[in-house]
């Protein structure tokens, strides 16, 4: 029996070329039941995410069966897959890339987790819809179960890797849980938005957007679900405020130590965030010499970032050398004369209901 590979990923293909390829979240238990009843397949699933579409599968004949996935692929698709943007694993190199795919190894950022939850999903889509059995139930539990143990052994999740999760590390030693805490933004930038996200995620209570032009304020404010102020009243809005981002683009500095000090003696010892992500920066800073507020600015966070990244790639030889193990003991269970086809055999991925 051998497992089979083909898929393209960042690392392959643009994005225009991905979402030609892409898998609705809602459509990946048909594509891989009907895929598994395709000739030459045996066992089939889905994975389909904003940076990786693959397709995983169990036959007799491995030649046989990556013709039958990429005709497959074909058909639904009306795009023929084809090297080098899609590759074509067989066997150990398959089921390596699997459990590099859910530790995290081959994510755009080394170590992040949502890939594991995305990839138990579809699983989960593929087993509901009757596409696997004894090969792929037990290919994915073993998958589960590495990336729970390069997590647990290993420090490749660990620590911020980009501004925004810089700044919720940094928010959360400041305040503890965000539950409580609200978020103004002045300026509308992307990396403005891309941080109050990060920090709306982990539970920041309120979004406040302020923007010179007040269109664009009120559009961003709606996207994150807050609400828009004028420019020239954010001041007014300050004693509710726990965390300031800075993103205008204006030439001089809008928050300073003059601004912002008659200000903070009204906050009854609460603690002030202050994030700048402007260039030329939005705060004097002079602003970090006040009691009371921390100021870190867009290089600060980077730093923080790649300090973290730095980290990761340091742990990459030991989470690789626990693949091997895994790699090379499933393989071994996958070529013993026991192994067969027989009924689903009901395992479910760790943490499934």
């Amino acid at each position: 029996m051998e497992v089979l590979y083909l898929g393209l990923s960042h690392k392959t293909a643009p994005v225009e070329t991905r979402e030609r390829f892409a898998v609705p979240d809602a459509h990946l238990g048909e594509f891989s039941s009907l895929l598994a009843q395709a000739p030459g397949v045996r066992e089939a699933v889905v994975i389909s995410t904003c940076n990786r579409v693959e397709y995983y599968a169990a036959a007799e004949d491995g030649a046989e069966g990556l013709r039958t996935v990429s005709n497959f692929i074909a058909e639904k698709t009306g795009h023929a897959p084809q090297a080098p943007t899609f590759l074509e694993l067989k066997s150990a190199e398959g089921i390596r890339h699997l459990f590099r795919v859910v530790s995290g190894l081959e994510s755009m950022v080394i170590g992040e987790t949502e890939i594991l939850g995305q990839v138990k999903k579809a699983y989960q889509s593929a087993q509901t819809a009757g596409a696997t059995s004894r090969t792929l139930n037990k290919l994915f539990q073993r998958a589960f179960n590495v990336a729970k143990e390069v997590r647990t052994k290993t420090s490749i999740t660990r620590g911020a890797v980009s501004v925004g999760s810089a700044a919720v590390e940094l928010a959360e030693k400041i305040f503890g849980k965000l539950d409580a805490c609200n978020v103004m933004v002045l300026g509308a930038g992307e990396t403005a938005e891309m941080t109050a996200k990060a920090l709306q995620s982990r539970g920041a209570k309120a979004i406040f957007v302020s923007n010179r032009t007040y269109e664009r304020a009120v559009s961003l404010a709606e996207m994150l679900g807050g609400r828009a102020i004028h420019f020239d009243q954010w001041e007014r809005e300050f004693d509710a405020m726990d965390i300031l981002i800075g993103s205008t683009g204006a030439p001089h500095a809008v928050v300073t130590n003059a601004k912002i000090s008659p200000l903070m003696t009204r906050r009854q010892d609460r603690p002030l965030f202050c994030i700048d992500l402007a260039v030329p920066r939005d705060f004097e800073a002079s602003v970090n010499d006040i009691e009371g507020v921390y100021l870190y600015d867009i290089d600060a966070l980077q730093g923080i970032a790649e300090q973290s990244m730095q980290v990761r790639r340091q742990e990459l030889v030991r989470c690789e050398e626990m693949i091997e193990r895994h790699v090379a003991d499933f393989s071994k269970w996958l070529t013993t004369p026991h192994h067969g086809f027989g009924g689903a055999s009901g395992m479910q991925p760790e943490g499934a209901k």
